[in-house]
């Protein structure tokens, strides 16, 4: 229980990281996830294909918990994904949503420091804007 909410169902992330247009899969891409809190989820490496060997699984609310009209429950989960790899610009992604079930697909467009020389410790953020539901 979180905050007075069930978390009881899982659901998975998985990272599609790769470079710039030319869409390269990236090995060796440090990913970690955490909670909005900052605890960490897990920690992990892509593999030669620029993905996660084993998707990241994530404990989230059921479905059920949000399909209420007296509730303000969300039916997902909340969590912040970082990525980084030497001579790449390091990206976070903030309120991730994670559903019950599903996987989701976050790609990682990592950009060579070598065409940003001005960049060299730029942290590129993308926040997630919250579900219309």
């Amino acid at each position: 229980m979180k905050g007075g909410v069930i978390l009881s169902a899982k659901g998975y992330i998985q990272v599609r990281a790769y470079t710039s247009y030319a869409q390269i899969p990236l090995e060796g891409v440090a990913v970690s996830v955490t909670d909005p809190e900052g605890a960490t989820i897990a920690l992990r490496l892509t593999n030669r294909n620029g993905a996660l060997d084993i998707p990241i699984e994530v404990i989230v609310p059921d479905f059920s918990a949000g399909q209420r009209p007296d509730t303000d429950t969300i039916p997902f989960g909340v969590v912040n994904l970082y990525a980084r790899l030497n001579n790449y610009e390091a990206i976070e992604i903030e309120n991730l949503q994670v559903f019950p079930d599903r996987t989701t697909t976050q790609n990682l467009e990592m950009i060579p420091l070598s065409e940003l020389p001005d960049s060299y410790n730029k942290l590129e953020i993308f926040p997630t804007p919250p579900q219309n539901l």
